[in-house]
This record gives C-alpha cells, sequence and structure tokens, in this order.
C-alpha cells in the first residue's frame, strides 16, 4: 500500500531528507512513498559557508547528484581535513601551536600497524599525520585531493566539502523535486493531534490541512512538530561543551586569484575558537564561543581582529545554540531531523552527517506496514549513542589542551566536565593506543583513526616501553616511514592546486578517463 510522508521545513537537512527518502523509497513510481516537503519562504538560511565529514560523497553519489554540478552552484570546495591552531598550548608561551587531523588513514601500502613504531620515535620528531599519510603536505600547499581525470567522488585522498550552505540546499532540492518529491511554499500556523497523541495534520497558511503517515520535522531550533506539539526533551549537554554562541562574516579574497584552503582552519581564542574556510570567491569565518566566559560584543571584536581590515565594513551575523539533543527523535508519527533534535558544535563538522545517518536510517526502518513502535525504539537508541559517541569526541580537544590562560580553558580541563566514557578510554590510552576495539562501527561517526589524529595531535602520552621488545619489524617500519615521506613529495607534483581544480570544474566539469576494453 502506498505511503506518504510530509516534511516540515526544508534548509540541507530537509532536502537532503528528501532527496534519499526519494531515491531510496521510490518516491517517483506508482508504489514508491510520496514526499511532500513544506518550507516557508519567510525563514533563511545562514548561508556563511559550511564544512562537512567526508560520508557526504556517498549520501551525494547516492542522490545521484553529478559531483561537477555541486561543486559549480554550491560554491564548493574540497576540505581534506582540519587544522588546529593554539590548541595545546598558551599562544603567549607557543605561538607555534599547530596540529592537523586529516581525513585520509594511516597509510594503507604495508599490513603492519605503524602507530605502535611511531610511539616508539621510529619516525623521529614528525608529527603522527605527517608520518603516516602524505595528506598534510598536501593541504600545506593549498593542493587538490584528485585530478580532473578522476570520476565522480573518487580520489586518490579523502575528501569532503565546504560550500554555501543556502546554495546547497538549493541543489539538493532541484535533485530532489526532478525525483518525485513535491515542493509547497507555506508557513505551518498549527499543528493538530489525534486521540492517540500522534500526529494528524499540519495546517498551513495557504494550503490549509496537510496529511500522511509519517512527518519529518526539519524545522531546525525551532522544532516545531517533535518539540513544541509533542514535547519530546532536550537534554543539555553545556556542563561538558561550553560553547553555545556564534557570529560570523562573509569575507571577500584579498586579491582575486589567491589560493583556496583545501582544509578548515579552527584557531582557538579566550573563549571558543574561530573557523575559517574558502569558498570560490570569499571566506566563511566565524566565532564560536561561550556565553559565559565572553560577552557578544567582545566576541565580534575578537572575529575582526582575526580577520584584519577586511572586516571592517562587514556586520557579523549571531547564532545562538545549545549543545545536546533529544533522545525521542521520532516519536509515533513523527522524526525529528537535523537541528530539531539536535546540535553539537561545528567543531568537526558534525551537523550535515548527523542528517545523512538520521535519513538513511530511516529509509531503512520505513514502517511499510505502519507499525512504527519497534523502528521508532531502534531508530532512538542508536541516534542518541551517535550523539554521545560524538560529544565524547569533540570534548577530546578541549578536555587535553593545556592552556590555562583563561577561565575558558582552566575550565573544560576539569574532570568533572567530561563523561566517565572519555575518561575511561584516556585511561586505557595512557598504554595502548585506541584501536577498532574502541569503535562502535554500527554508532560512532569517528574512527580509531580520526582519535589518534586528536589524541597525538594534542601531545597524548601512550607509554607503549613494555612491548617494545615485543616489536619486530623496526626496520620495515623506518622504510615504511620514509616511503610515506617519498611518496608526499611525489603527491606534490601530481595533483593541482585547489584553485585550479575548482576553476577548471566549473569550467567543464571532470572528464573521467575512459576505461580500458579487455
Amino acid at each position: 500500500m502506498s505511503k506518504s510522508v510530509l516534511i516540515v521545513g526544508g534548509g540541507t537537512a530537509g532536502w537532503i531528507t528528501a532527496a534519499y527518502m526519494a531515491r531510496m523509497l521510490a518516491a517517483d513510481t506508482p508504489g514508491g512513498v510520496s514526499i511532500t516537503l513544506v518550507e516557508s519562504d519567510e525563514i533563511g538560511i545562514l548561508g556563511v559557508g559550511e564544512g562537512t565529514f567526508p560520508i557526504i560523497r556517498k549520501t551525494m553519489s547516492r542522490i545521484g547528484l553529478d559531483e561537477s554540478e555541486l561543486i559549480r552552484d554550491a560554491d564548493a570546495t574540497f576540505k581534506q581535513g582540519i587544522r588546529f591552531n593554539h590548541w595545546k598550548k598558551n599562544p603567549a608561551e607557543c605561538p607555534d601551536d599547530t596540529y592537523f587531523h586529516p581525513f585520509q588513514v594511516a597509510s594503507q601500502h604495508t599490513d603492519m600497524d605503524l602507530l605502535p613504531y611511531w610511539l616508539l620515535g621510529v619516525a623521529g620528531e614528525v608529527p603522527w599525520a605527517e608520518a603516516c599519510t602524505v595528506q598534510e603536505r598536501v593541504v600545506e600547499s593549498s593542493l587538490a585531493p584528485k585530478l580532473i581525470t578522476h570520476s565522480n567522488y573518487n580520489a586518490p585522498l579523502n575528501y569532503a566539502y565546504h560550500f554555501d550552505a543556502s546554495k546547497l540546499a538549493e541543489v539538493v532540492r532541484k535533485r530532489a523535486t526532478s525525483m518525485g518529491v513535491r515542493r509547497l511554499i507555506d508557513t505551518v500556523e498549527d499543528v493538530k493531534l489525534d486521540e492517540q497523541g500522534a500526529i494528524a495534520s499540519v495546517i498551513g497558511r495557504t494550503h490549509g490541512e496537510l496529511t500522511a503517515d509519517l512527518y519529518i520535522d526539519c524545522t531546525g531550533f525551532r522544532a516545531r512538530l517533535i518539540g513544541e506539539t509533542l514535547g519530546s526533551e532536550f537534554t543539555s549537554y553545556r556542563d561538558q561543551l561550553f560553547c553555545n554562541r556564534a557570529v560570523a562574516l562573509q569575507v571577500p579574497y584579498e586579491q582575486p586569484g589567491c589560493p583556496i584552503p583545501s582544509c578548515t582552519y579552527a584557531t582557538a581564542q579566550e573563549a571558543g575558537w574561530t573557523w575559517d574556510i574558502g569558498l570560490h570567491n570569499r571566506r566563511g569565518i566565524g566565532y564560536v564561543y561561550s556565553s559565559d566566559h565572553c560577552s557578544d560584543d567582545e566576541a565580534a571584536a575578537t572575529l575582526k581582529r582575526y580577520i584584519g581590515p577586511a572586516a571592517d565594513n562587514l556586520t557579523p551575523r549571531q547564532l545562538a545554540f545549545e549543545a545536546g539533543f533529544r533522545k525521542i527523535q521520532w516519536h509515533k508519527n513523527c522524526v525529528g531531523i537535523g537541528l530539531s533534535v539536535g546540535f553539537i558544535e561545528p567543531l568537526e563538522a558534525t551537523g550535515i552527517s548527523f542528517a545523512e545517518v538520521a535519513a538513511l536510517m530511516l529509509c531503512n526502518l520505513f514502517p511499510w506496514s505502519g507499525d512504527m513502535e519497534l523502528s521508532a525504539k531502534q531508530f532512538n537508541t542508536a541516534m542518541t549513542k551517535r550523539f554521545e559517541h560524538v560529544i565524547d569526541f569533540i570534548k577530546l580537544h578541549y578536555y587535553l589542551s593545556e592552556r590555562t590562560d583563561t577561565a575558558f580553558w582552566r575550565e573544560n580541563r576539569a574532570p568533572e566536565t567530561a563523561s566517565d566514557n572519555l575518561k575511561n578510554k584516556l585511561e586505557q590510552w595512557r598504554h595502548r593506543p585506541p584501536s577498532f576495539l574502541d569503535i562502535d562501527a554500527s554508532h560512532d561517526i569517528f574512527d580509531e583513526n580520526s582519535w589518534q589524529y586528536i589524541l597525538y595531535g594534542m601531545d597524548f602520552k601512550t607509554d607503549i616501553s613494555a612491548r617494545a621488545d615485543a616489536l619486530r619489524f623496526y626496520d620495515d617500519a623506518r622504510q615504511e616511514f620514509e616511503n610515506i615521506r617519498k611518496q608526499s613529495e611525489n603527491a606534490m607534483n601530481a595533483v593541482p592546486t585547489h584553485r585550479d581544480l575548482v576553476s577548471e570544474v566549473v569550467a567543464n566539469g571532470f572528464r573521467p578517463k575512459a576505461k580500458a576494453r579487455a
């Protein structure tokens, strides 16, 4: 029997959900799910520039969006990781404090686990991210992760994107509507419940009563359905993650044609951190901060000081949020996706990732038979674990800091601000590095590689001297580290600059090489 879905709210989360469901649930066929998205033209998208995590490539591929179109029409650029500045030490004492979280995993050219040998000093003083991948040197030179001849979403180096959020929503909207999603421009003024407390209908100012079998809340922080109407409780994690404000600017490049960074720059400040990303013709820059440790005026001043004279005539945009989530995200016949159910500060660009994962799970748990209770239970359990695990990962960045120059950093280091789960992991990792055993593959966005990059980028000490004599391949490890160094040099000559690749894609699209016939 045909089913109907009503998505309330558009934006990036709404349209990604719509496109994903249209593709996976056959919205363009008679026996598929009928999908309608209603969005208001009175609500805008911040659009300052946003980062993503590499799973975005799989999502865009699954919905059938051409990568050239994404880059051209959403101002997308390539993101190969995150450069963290001033997170470890007091800036006055260590002005060159920096480390890199690449998206590339450790060398795949050998079955050998290189990390123990790096911990024992075999690679010398080279940072772990540089010792085990070629990506750090590629990023430092503002180079691209792929060639114009690589096919959609494929590359020798792992990557995600930066893009203009409002333009991305428009690109995905076009794709979703081409697959059968019906779009209504309307403002929801009321939500009616049935006798069992489920949603019976939503009332639009223009289209009147709208009904569906399943309602999806993508109304952002307002949470019009899942929160306001159904009362799903929001759980704050402000005691662990202090930041609850952001101020942002769009800043033109100083000169046309200047290099585009292929990573996010995350620079720690007195009461938070600034993000800095490069799009085609401008930078998206913002300051994420704690209002308990910094006033809005101080935050705006910090942001402008970071940018310099280019910010003199620009007016920042303010955003308030609370780190946390709703543990009940699917209640009766309503599913919340995106900001309506939770938000963790954008330090590792998990916002869109949560929406992608939720849309994928919803498609796999879709209640074709009409029974939603078991699907909702599984969905809520899985999403709760995902949020909790990400909160621990984000907290790690602050908790390992040795900064003592402001109250914000001193308080972030207090044991009571970290979960028992995180503290237990760190205790274990004092004598062994993170491995696949520490990762819940069903519920973790970040695998052991990401944990390793942050731990050892922040100078965490793992003492494995007790097993040093049991390691038998020191010479092989030394040779592999040298091979990676040489591969880095080769990569520097093999890939184009980031700007050159983006410009060529905008002008002509990717031109994959034809496969040779057998």
